[in-house]
């Protein structure tokens, strides 16, 4: 890949910095590629976007980050650095610790995320007795706090995911990864599932929380128009490679690489004359 594209995707004072990261699929046709030798950095109290179509490879690295990918995928090159440590060496036990303590993650469907047959104060309790050792009583405290910062009354603590809205629900899942004080949070497409009112809700919040925490993050979107306007830095992927990475505003009105173009021509603008999009994709 043109290195001309590519000159923004190191920081200078990163939290995590990925190295010809590899992911492949064993399949019963063959094995498959799914990221092809990644490169990128993402810097402290960063909000650091990765966009692109469905199918390039997006979630996969999500996935490889917090090393939560079963058979048959499988990471198969590269390293992962956080805070001086490569993550792909560290054992089973290790990366276990790390997850939600240091590395959260908000997934795509808070109703897929949530167990549906437990309670919301049981879910806060569940990660925080784990990582902390947290008594009954001290979850509680820590969860009615949790539910405040994303404006969820406290009473509501014992209800179950189904009783809340799609957006409450999103706002849940925000909560608990924000229990253990992580020093960055991946979001996949968190905002996905919602209608565009309550996606500029929980935009807002998003935000409003890094700029109190200083938490990293990795925003996760095909919603490349959204990601210009919450993201620091924007990396493009097209086919399981990264092909841009620029700041976000340069990434939105003098994008590079010929694929952010036509990503950018997808995308209908009504202060426009009408026009055609054929190819845009292409």
């Amino acid at each position: 890949m043109d290195e001309f594209y590519l000159e923004h995707a190191e920081h200078p004072d990163p939290i995590i910095q990925v190295r010809d990261l590899k992911v492949d699929y064993i399949t019963d046709n063959g094995d498959f590629t799914a990221v092809k030798s990644v490169s990128f950095d993402i810097g402290k109290g960063e909000v650091f976007g990765l966009a692109g179509e469905s199918g390039c490879g997006k979630s996969t690295i999500a996935f490889a980050l917090n090393r939560l990918h079963k058979p048959p995928a499988f990471i198969s090159g590269g390293e992962i650095w956080f805070e001086g440590q490569n993550l792909l060496s560290l054992s089973d036990k290790e990366i276990t610790a790390l997850r939600w303590s240091e590395i959260a993650m908000v997934f795509q469907s808070a109703m897929n995320s949530l167990n549906p047959v437990i309670s919301v104060e049981e879910q806060f309790a569940d990660v925080l007795r784990h990582h902390r050792g947290y008594t009954n009583a001290q979850a509680r405290d820590r969860a009615e706090k949790l539910l405040d910062l994303v404006n969820i009354p406290r009473d509501r603590l014992g209800e179950y995911p189904h009783q809340f809205s799609g957006g409450m629900r999103q706002r849940l899942v925000i909560a608990i990864a924000l229990s253990l004080n992580p020093k960055m949070i991946i979001m996949d497409e968190p905002t996905t599932a919602l209608d565009v009112v309550v996606q500029r809700e929980i935009l807002q919040q998003i935000y409003e929380l890094r700029e109190e925490f200083g938490f990293s993050i990795l925003f996760i979107t095909h919603d490349l128009a959204l990601m210009s306007q919450l993201c620091d830095r924007i990396a493009i992927m097209k086919d399981g490679q990264i092909v841009e990475v620029n700041h976000a505003r340069q990434i939105r009105q003098n994008p590079q690489h010929p694929y952010t173009q036509k990503l950018w021509a997808s995308f209908p603008n009504i202060h426009e004359a009408k026009r055609t999009v054929e190819g845009a994709l292409a």
